[in-house]
């Protein structure tokens, strides 16, 4: 399986980088996986609505530049519906099995999603009803996402 993690910004902080090349690496033993950063739109801390949205347009406007026509779009939002591992390791497989080979899961910024991204989107996908920091969420899905492979092989995984 190919999938792409298609997030806004690039990551700076360097624990968060080592975790994420950890889990890249163990992946590699699964799935061929890519991360994709596209830039995030520069903007002042106080934002009208009016401004927030187009922020969130550009954005989803980089983001939907990168998403293969193919790929099964997963949306990580908030509004999203909520899964246990067994359920994201069973949408996977299921995924696999039915020849969607392609699967993006999309982060968003700090201020979200565009709407049309999350109209591309076949599925949206929600973490918790907390806000996570965006950078951190790529992370927390690749562990779930290697968590996931783990499941699906009968391999140990921590409960």
């Amino acid at each position: 399986m190919n999938i792409s993690i298609i997030t806004v910004g690039k990551l700076k902080e360097k624990y968060l980088k080592q975790g994420i090349d950890e889990y890249l690496k163990r992946l590699s033993a699964y799935a061929k996986m890519e991360i994709i950063e596209v830039s995030d739109e520069k903007a002042p801390e106080e934002l009208s609505e009016t401004e927030m949205l187009q922020v969130k347009q550009k954005e989803g406007e980089r983001i939907l530049g990168k998403i293969n026509p193919d790929a099964h779009v997963i949306a990580l939002a908030i509004e999203g519906k909520m899964k246990s591992s067994e359920e994201l390791a069973d949408t996977l497989d299921k995924l696999a099995t039915y020849g969607k080979s392609k699967v993006a899961f999309v982060i968003g910024g700090s201020l979200g999603l565009s709407e049309d991204v999350l109209k591309r989107a076949d599925e949206k996908l929600s973490f918790s009803k907390m806000t996570f920091p965006h950078q951190l969420m790529k992370l927390i899905l690749l562990e779930q996402v290697y968590r996931a492979y783990r499941i699906n092989r009968g391999e140990p995984y921590h409960k």
